[in-house]
């Protein structure tokens, strides 16, 4: 891509002022028609602190979370399989099938419908920080609207 198309599709990408005080901030692509949602916040917990971002795409769901540093983790991708309506997950970097942010990347595609990449780096020895951190981001995918309602099946 020519650097002036590429500067000319970003001059399109209108971000509509700062951020509001809840850290979201949305953006408009009219060459796509297509919203994109971008939530920031952090938790801070007596042992930790839990940064959070997501972003919402049409289709897909991105998530960061990070504890006490802004180190991206191991990146995982969820996605909703067809016919047999089952979800399957990969590792994209540093991962395997067994660490923390499988199974959240799992079940956050049962809960949302939609496609999930996920980054985290909680340690690995912290199940009940895990735990906290998967409700924490569940809680705000749902105050965001992003959790469907119905059976939980993809």
């Amino acid at each position: 891509m020519e650097t002036s198309n590429l500067e000319a599709k970003l001059l399109k990408l209108q971000a509509s002022g700062e951020p509001e005080s809840n850290g979201e901030l949305k953006a408009r692509d009219d060459a796509l028609n297509d919203d994109v949602q971008i939530t920031c916040f952090t938790e801070d917990l007596h042992d930790a602190t839990l940064h959070f971002q997501i972003i919402r795409f049409s289709k897909q769901i991105y998530a960061w979370i990070g504890c006490n540093s802004a180190k991206f983790g191991h990146l995982y991708a969820a996605a909703p399989t067809r016919p047999s309506n089952t979800v399957s997950v990969t590792s994209l970097l540093k991962g395997n099938a067994d660490n923390t942010g499988s199974s959240m990347a799992h079940r956050l595609v049962l809960k949302t419908g939609l496609s999930v990449v996920l980054a985290c780096n909680i340690p690995k020895d912290s199940p009940i920080l895990e735990a906290t951190a998967e409700r924490k981001l569940i809680g705000k995918l749902r105050s965001l609207g992003y959790i469907r309602t119905g059976p939980s099946a993809p």
